[in-house]
């Protein structure tokens, strides 16, 4: 479960593209909401963890081999 404050969550931008975030809180995570980058990015704790190497994509290609 992620527990930050609103008010934080609203100011805070995605490093990568300056996007706001939706929250993940099954993954404990903050979620890119641009649409060309959709980095995901951990919360440990009550800290986001907002660094480009520390994230990971969001967003599947939905092109697996079946």
């Amino acid at each position: 479960m992620i527990d930050l404050d609103p008010e934080v969550l609203e100011v805070l931008a995605c490093p990568n593209c300056h996007s706001s975030f939706a929250v993940d809180p099954e993954r404990s995570e903050l979620v890119c909401t641009g649409t060309g980058c959709g980095l995901a990015f951990p919360v440990e704790g009550r800290i986001p963890i907002l660094l480009v190497d520390e994230a990971r994509p969001a967003r599947s290609s939905g092109s697996s081999p079946a």
